[in-house]
């Protein structure tokens, strides 16, 4: 955005001028922030604002750690390096069967006290950083989380609740494909996926998907839907 897209010709001297040039400013803003995103997983675009994932934002996934690894896996096969803090049981083996390139994937399973700070310091190199916070952050540590984010344009992904994040998704319904009658392997899951806007009010999307399917890759199994439901539990 340059300089000269908020020159005014004359002075502004009244409030409707005022509340013009505030609106301009917001929506230049807007199209600024929404044209940085990172190439997204397709099967997770229909669950996010804006089709993609934000650079600069946050985003909390609930109770699921392939989820976890399928919003990774976008950003990763797009050639980004990615992060995982705080999860000493993230599986690198499994994360790689997934699409996630183990080349550009840093792990720091054991952050420590200092979590917060680590945490920022990744933040400051990656592009895409997953947490899994030990403890409820202080609304100061989320606000200079936050803009460190948006001054490194990097997006994090946090395993649990949040404050202030572009959406949260978790797995509704879950089922396993595979087994016959007391025979046969665990082949593919299919899954529910819902995902609740910033606050968790508004219309919910929901969508169902392989994750994994038969190959071990992550697809839609079918539309995603809109539906004005209420918040989701835990988002807030």
């Amino acid at each position: 955005m340059s300089l000269a897209a908020l020159h005014t010709a004359d002075p502004v001297v009244d409030r409707a001028q005022v509340h013009e040039l505030q609106t301009r400013i917001r929506q230049m803003q807007a199209t600024k922030l929404e044209s940085r995103s990172l190439q997204t997983h397709p099967a997770l675009g229909p669950l996010l604002p804006g089709g993609a994932l934000k650079a600069g934002a946050a985003y909390s996934v609930l109770g699921s750690t392939t989820l976890l690894m399928a919003m990774l896996a976008g950003p990763s096969a797009a050639g980004a390096w990615c992060g995982v803090v705080g999860m000493p049981d993230f599986g690198a083996e499994a994360a790689g069967r997934f699409g996630i390139d183990l080349e550009r994937l840093v792990l720091v399973p054991h952050p420590g006290d200092q979590w917060l700070t680590v945490t920022a310091a990744v933040v400051d190199v990656l592009s895409v950083v997953v947490l899994a916070p030990p403890a409820r952050a202080t609304d100061g540590d989320v606000a200079r989380l936050s803009a460190r984010l948006r001054q490194r344009e990097s997006t994090l992904v946090v395993a649990g609740a949040w404050p202030q994040v572009e959406a949260t998704l978790r797995v509704a319904r879950s089922g396993w494909d595979g087994l016959g009658s007391g025979t046969g392997y665990l082949s593919a899951r299919r899954v529910t996926v819902e995902s609740a806007p910033r606050g968790g009010s508004g219309p919910r999307r929901r969508a169902e998907l392989w994750l994994p399917a038969v190959d071990e890759s992550f697809r839609a199994s079918g539309p995603t839907r809109l539906e004005a439901v209420g918040p989701i539990q835990g988002v807030g």
